[in-house]
């Protein structure tokens, strides 16, 4: 394991989210954005600044990407995919997602070439268990939809892609496995990366530094785990929070890890021990991130919701 000096997380933003999600930071804005997914709300965050802004979307958003087109994101919302113009609001429906299934969108990323990446949650009637009924999907430039030859998902996540775009990362978290796979225009060679199965939490979200580590947040365990090329543990960096959902580099140097996390499921004496659960989290990690991946597709040219 890595000898450095182990940085400590401190709350950047106590904002109690119940379910934040999907952080992601836009070096044109120098803004961080992220998700409150119960809460159907997009949040930006603007370190320098101070200044933070919400806006609430008609739906649950799971995850989205930056767009090449400025002023854009590309936002996996509960049912659909959809472009959204951050000046105003307007709302442009690409395509649904998985109709006539119990799921919903979950995380997505990026990858290298500018297509978004993104799996499927189940969501059972009735409060039963999680199958793995969900998939894996791309979405093209050309705006075409694609079923990526994967196993089927019950709760979709850890999806990252290599520096040099030829290896992705993902997981079932109720399997507690991340996994890896050969990545281009077609994807080959699934295996097990990383094996979380001997504990009591779950693999969530990840991204990936400019070194090719694995940076992981484990729900249930209060941190985020960096692992090596090769599935080897790193180092391992305490959340004050048990909850740590996903983490993300940021600020101008590309030099700041953060991390979101949740209040979801805690119960009143939980939250009373974790008082910053559902904040956002910033350290120096001695590590460098890469510039996230810009969704190739363009907008529409109308306003069409």
């Amino acid at each position: 394991m890595s000898t450095a000096v182990q940085a400590a997380l401190q709350a950047a933003l106590d904002a109690r989210n119940t379910l934040g999600e999907g952080i992601t930071w836009c070096e044109r804005t120098q803004a961080l954005y992220w998700t409150d997914i119960p809460a159907c709300t997009l949040w930006r965050h603007s370190p320098a600044s101070g200044e933070t802004r919400q806006w609430q979307l008609p739906e649950r958003l799971a995850s989205f990407a930056l767009c090449e087109a400025d002023g854009w994101l590309l936002l996996a919302l509960a049912s659909r995919l959809a472009f959204f113009r951050i000046e105003d609001g307007a709302l442009h429906t690409v395509r649904e997602v998985e109709p006539g299934l119990p799921t919903r969108c979950n995380d997505g990323a990026c990858d290298r070439q500018g297509r978004f990446v993104f799996g499927t949650l189940h969501e059972p009637s009735g409060g039963g268990a999680k199958q793995p009924i969900g998939g894996f999907w791309r979405l093209n430039a050309d705006l075409t939809l694609e079923k990526l030859p994967l196993e089927g998902v019950a709760i979709s996540n850890s999806l990252a892609f290599s520096p040099d775009g030829n290896t992705l990362y993902y997981c079932d978290s109720l399997t507690r496995t991340i996994r890896c796979c050969d990545y281009g225009d077609t994807v080959s060679h699934p295996r097990d990366f990383a094996d979380l199965r001997g504990t009591a939490g779950e693999p969530d979200g990840s991204c990936v530094d400019a070194d090719g580590g694995l940076w992981n947040a484990q729900w249930g365990l209060g941190r985020v785990v960096r692992y090596r090329a090769d599935g080897s543990v790193d180092r391992i960096l305490p959340v004050p929070a048990s909850q740590p959902t996903r983490p993300a580099f940021g600020g101008a140097a590309l030099d700041t890890l953060y991390v979101t996390s949740a209040r979801d499921g805690l119960d009143a004496e939980s939250l009373a021990n974790e008082p910053l659960a559902g904040a956002l989290f910033a350290a120096q990690v001695g590590r460098c991130g890469l510039p996230e991946p810009r969704f190739a597709g363009s907008p529409p040219a109308d306003d069409t919701a």
